[in-house]
């Protein structure tokens, strides 16, 4: 069975495409969990009323995206979990292709194609570098079959991701310290530590509104993501790479400041930076946790062959 966690936060205007696309698929093994982040717009009136099949789970407080997912993932029977965004709906054979890749047992995550609204490409997978920095493949690209391979990808954007509950039993759910942003990243990273792939399934479609929750370039989104950039290179580069990307890393984190600074947002990036720098001892302790689980020749095989990272 998949368990489909839905995370919502003051997004009642798109709970029901959300849910009427969930409904509609032809894979019928599935329960949806619609965790609420504490929202005051109505939306678990609305939930209750209008969708009883859906089990609710209710927390009374914004746990943000890690904390929030989490929840629903805890209360979840499925062997199998899909991430999804409230203000994305599913193409009807979704779930069918998706858990597709998982019957190889070594696969552990599956990549969703993700639109946007005018069909351009939200994601097809994430990219990272030796930077730290991540991105979805092809974001804003038209949509002209450039990504219609299935193929081995770094990790999934956690907005239509489809994880084995088994992986997320021996790595771990979403690290709640990154609280929004970024998160999706450390679980691939995690992931990929410990020897799971991720497969990119370009017949297995999601049309995303993208920033219905939380609006690209705001604040908010500046300082989450520019905080938990360190944070998770920190935690998660192996130490060969950490040490070889140290400018790339200190040349980007420097970078961002005055870039923010003359979009009138300077106080929000030294604030991300100051407290990724007071939160880097807790990233060091998780450090050793992670580092210490994954097999030395995991660690040389990422290197050398699936981590795909470039020297943006």
């Amino acid at each position: 069975m998949i368990s489909i966690v839905v995370l919502n936060y003051n997004g009642q205007r798109y709970l029901n495409s959300c849910l009427a696309s969930l409904a509609a698929q032809t894979y019928r093994d599935f329960e949806v969990i619609v965790v609420d982040n504490d929202s005051t717009d109505g939306s678990v009136e609305h939930l209750k009323a209008n969708f009883p099949w859906v089990r609710l789970v209710i927390n009374k407080e914004n746990l943000g995206f890690a904390g929030g997912t989490n929840s629903g993932i805890r209360a979840a029977q499925g062997e199998l979990i899909l991430t999804f965004n409230n203000d994305a709906k599913a193409d009807s054979r979704l779930l069918e292709h998706l858990q597709k890749p998982l019957a190889d047992s070594k696969v552990g995550v599956c990549a969703a194609k993700m639109l946007l609204a005018d069909g351009r490409i939200n994601s097809t997978g994430i990219c990272l570098s030796r930077s730290g920095a991540a991105w979805d493949r092809g974001m804003y690209e038209p949509d002209q079959g450039q990504y219609d391979a299935e193929e081995e990808v770094f990790g999934a954007c956690a907005g239509a991701a489809l994880y084995r509950k088994e992986m997320l039993d021996e790595i771990g759910l979403f690290d709640e310290d990154f609280f929004l942003y970024m998160e999706d990243v450390d679980l691939a990273f995690r992931a990929r530590l410990a020897g799971w792939r991720c497969i990119y399934v370009p017949e297995a479609v999601v049309y995303h509104h993208h920033g219905g929750t939380a609006v690209p370039g705001s604040d908010l989104s500046v300082y989450y993501g520019n905080r938990n950039v360190i944070w998770y290179v920190i935690k998660d580069f192996p130490t060969r790479l950490l040490i070889a990307s140290l400018p790339f890393i200190l040349a980007r984190n420097l970078a961002t400041i005055p870039y923010y600074a003359l979009r009138g947002q300077g106080r929000v990036i030294l604030k991300s930076k100051l407290d990724a720098l007071r939160g880097l001892p807790g990233m060091i302790r998780k450090r050793r946790q992670v580092l210490r689980v994954t097999p030395d020749n995991e660690i040389a095989r990422f290197i050398r062959i699936r981590a795909r990272i470039t020297r943006h």
